[in-house]
């Protein structure tokens, strides 16, 4: 067995020490025996989490082949993030956490979604009353994570409304919690913002739609935001397709584009834990992390949140441990410190996942 030496200075806790892998674990606790150093000086982080992506999703295709969903997770490797969770994919991607060279893996199973209220094919469909047998369904076959479309548009009412009565997702998160999963659930407008609060949710996906009062309304629930600003910047495109058909839907996504930088900002301001998603895999393609963590800075956030975010409090946050003893041994090694410059992001000096030197 060969251990593994790397020496920096650790985050979060910006102490420069030594650490040992031995058997894709850290310690810290000093080796006597022979190792290889493979990182003698840097800061050192456990890597970014895309808290929300879609492996096994293209822009254009579902990607039911192996290869394919590997290529998609080395994109993001080679971007710097570990960690994946998951936000919904229609095809089955476990393929992914079978290689030990490719990000770990939590997976959401598919979107549950009502009949022609969300993207053709891409998630269960079910009526109100099979929702929470379909919340138990995929409860089962995810890694503790359900995914609700919470709104979409109404072509009858020709704009955003919501697409479950209010007491029944009570039900269905209440469900979703009785057997241990967490719920994330994808909402553009406003008018689905009560009834999911009010339910308990686990996190906002998006979140365009959180004005202030709703902003205030999360405070104590402990509901977290994952804002995918990179891919709300397609709203000015969603709506010029829509326009002809549904004005009042065109305005109501581009009003939410225009405020989405200014409501994440005040959702970060309210102390609502936030996180960094793309949101790759639908029109994105995936290995954006770093271009999130800019899009969430420029929107006002400091640069030492969003690292932290995107970072050790997201592992946290996803029951994942970071830099410490007895750790899984993930890290990427940076020439300088990426929360007082974002460009060192793009030039790891080393990437080490589950005790291995990513080449």
């Amino acid at each position: 067995m060969t251990v593994l030496h790397a020496r920096g200075i650790f985050l979060p806790d910006e102490r420069e020490r030594d650490a040992w892998i031995v058997a894709g674990r850290l310690t810290f606790e000093r080796y006597n025996g022979e190792a290889q150093t493979v990182v003698s000086r840097g800061w050192i982080l456990p890597g970014f989490v895309d808290a929300h992506c879609h492996v096994g999703l293209a822009p254009d295709r579902f990607v039911d082949d192996s290869d394919g969903q590997s290529a998609q997770a080395l994109a993001d490797r080679d971007a710097g993030a570990l960690l994946l969770r998951d936000a919904g994919s229609p095809v089955d991607n476990r393929a992914v956490q079978a290689r030990d060279d490719l990000p770990r893996l939590i997976r959401a199973g598919r979107h549950i979604a009502r009949p022609h209220r969300y993207i053709r094919h891409l998630g269960v469909e079910v009526e109100p009353e099979s929702l929470v047998a379909e919340v138990e369904v995929q409860a089962a076959r995810s890694d503790g994570w359900v995914k609700l479309v919470g709104d979409w548009i109404d072509r009858a009412a020709g704009d955003l409304a919501p697409l479950w009565p209010d007491d029944l997702l009570k039900s269905a998160i209440g469900r979703a919690h009785e057997l241990g999963a967490r719920v994330a659930v994808h909402v553009f407008g406003e008018d689905a913002l009560p009834g999911l609060i009010a339910a308990g949710v686990d996190s906002i996906e998006h979140g365009t739609g959180l004005t202030d009062d709703l902003i205030a309304a999360l405070d104590g629930t402990g509901i977290v935001v994952v804002p995918t600003l990179i891919n709300i910047d397609n709203f000015p495109g969603i709506a010029a397709q829509g326009e002809a058909k549904y004005p009042v839907y065109a305005s109501h996504m581009r009003a939410l584009h225009a405020s989405s930088r200014s409501r994440a900002r005040a959702v970060w301001e309210a102390g609502v834990p936030i996180y960094v998603g793309t949101d790759a895999g639908g029109s994105l393609l995936h290995g954006l992390v770093r271009d999130e963590i800019r899009a969430l800075v420029d929107a006002g956030i400091p640069q030492p949140e969003v690292i932290a975010a995107a970072s050790w409090r997201a592992r946290s946050w996803l029951g994942v441990p970071g830099l410490e003893e007895g750790g899984p041994a993930d890290l990427v090694v940076y020439d300088a410190d990426p929360r007082a410059d974002l460009s060192t992001m793009d030039t790891p000096r080393r990437i080490v996942l589950r005790g291995a030197v990513i080449t």
